[in-house]
């Protein structure tokens, strides 16, 4: 395999789709050696099997306002992969929502899936709707025309949808209320579920969480205690917000948050009031980030401006959007003091960022590795459903500790260079291709 070629074709084949063309080069570039040393994938041309979805249902979305409009909106899912499990991925709604990024999702997700070592293939889907500024009766009837179209194509055991951005417990309830309906059956068809009906204790906070554990590990590497580090968060939704709170609890210092206005910028370190306030403000209130300056004047606000040119922090830890950390970014990141970055987003860092914080040699994470603790506790959330079985949220958190342990092991096991230093990128990619690759070859061409 030459990725260059490997690229240029799928570039010809399916243009103007740049975050898919980001992902599929980023994670070709660092599991090349590896696919070389195996002639037996080149036969049977394993890689651009691997590179595009298995399929892609796409179909336009018709709902009914709260004035008796009519509106219209594209739905999308993209399974990716299912060599080792069942499709697995959540479901986006955002007015950015686009195919190429949902394939990028899709295919970043089928390695992320394969790194928790749990039976899961990896999918994505989403529509251009956007619940913000809509009732939930308007929500309620979006999500129910969304899975009439959908509602066929997944179930437990095919393709297992999830929250992400912009669908959050309620868009869940209501979709998996539909997808009952439809189905007349009751299964762990959706993760990410209430509590009442098949959820998971600690689903929420999995991500956040999990984040902040493969941190740990990763600077343990290094002997590096998190206590007292000044650490910058972009984003305010569930993985943001869940990352502060574990934050907080290790004794580290929030300097920033963010929504898609601005930046607040705590330059002494969020309390745990001002945490409280914002947390209910974005979970419970659905308010703008801009409030908090509002409520804790000393709190900067910075309109239409991310957080990594605003303040220093020895960490990093983007976990709003893709993209939004650029070489720019990078640089002033670095010339900070920053040490370590660990993605709780998607691909949060553009291609020219990674590859400064990778030759500044500082600890980097990427989002397939660090924030796979979601969709970790999903696969646990699923396993409960299988057996009709609840665990305890100290159950579920021990095991997330574990998983994202052994997520970090893998990484090193493969990332470490003839320098001692850990290429997590390389070794998240390596360690992910690998499971997913002798897979598809002991289940002949499909």
């Amino acid at each position: 395999m030459k990725t260059n070629e490997v690229l240029a074709d799928l570039k010809r084949r399916f243009p103007n789709e740049p975050e898919y063309h980001q992902a599929v080069e980023e994670v070709l570039s660092t599991i090349e050696d590896e696919y070389n040393r195996h002639p037996e994938y080149e036969r049977i041309n394993l890689i651009e099997r691997l590179c595009i979805p298995d399929r892609i249902f796409s179909f336009r979305v018709s709902w009914v306002d709260d004035k008796g409009r009519v509106q219209n909106n594209m739905g999308y899912r993209v399974q990716h992969n299912n060599a080792i499990g069942p499709y697995k991925g959540g479901i986006r709604f955002h007015s950015s929502v686009n195919l190429s990024i949902l394939k990028f999702l899709a295919f970043e997700q089928t390695f992320k899936n394969s790194l928790t070592t749990l039976a899961m293939g990896g999918a994505k889907g989403g529509s251009d709707f956007s619940p913000r500024g809509k009732s939930n009766m308007e929500v309620m009837r979006f999500c129910q025309a969304f899975i009439a179209e959908l509602w066929r194509q997944i179930g437990a055991d095919t393709d297992v949808p999830a929250g992400d951005i912009g669908v959050g417990a309620r868009e869940v309830g209501y979709m998996y209320g539909f997808y009952k309906k439809m189905a007349r059956e009751f299964t762990g068809t959706f993760t990410g579920k209430g509590i009442s009906f098949g959820g998971s204790l600690m689903r929420p906070e999995a991500t956040g969480y999990g984040n902040c554990y493969f941190l740990l590990n990763m600077l343990a590497t290094k002997g590096i205690d998190i206590a007292g580090k000044r650490v910058a968060v972009s984003g305010s939704g569930n993985v943001a917000t869940y990352t502060v709170q574990k934050l907080l609890q290790l004794g580290a210092k929030v300097v920033s948050m963010s929504d898609s206005n601005g930046t607040i910028i705590a330059r002494d370190g969020l309390t745990q009031e001002e945490f409280d306030y914002i947390f209910e403000l974005k979970n419970i209130m659905r308010g703008r980030i801009s409030e908090v300056h509002e409520q804790f004047p000393h709190i900067e606000y910075h309109d239409g401006c991310r957080p990594w040119r605003l303040v220093q922090c020895d960490i990093a830890m983007p976990s709003a959007t893709q993209n939004e950390l650029d070489g720019d970014d990078a640089d002033a990141l670095l010339a900070g003091g920053c040490f370590a970055v660990s993605e709780g987003a998607n691909m949060p860092s553009t291609a020219e960022a990674v590859h400064k914080f990778l030759d500044a040699r500082i600890l980097y994470a990427p989002g397939k590795a660090a924030n796979a603790g979601g969709v970790a506790t999903s696969g646990l959330e699923m396993a409960q459903n299988s057996q009709k079985l609840s665990w305890s949220a100290e159950e579920v958190d021990a095991k997330l500790r574990d998983i994202m342990a052994n997520i970090h092991a893998q990484c090193v096991r493969y990332g470490r260079e003839s320098d001692t230093y850990v290429n997590y990128v390389r070794g998240a990619n390596v360690a992910g291709f690998i499971k997913v690759a002798d897979a598809m070859m002991a289940q002949g061409v499909l």
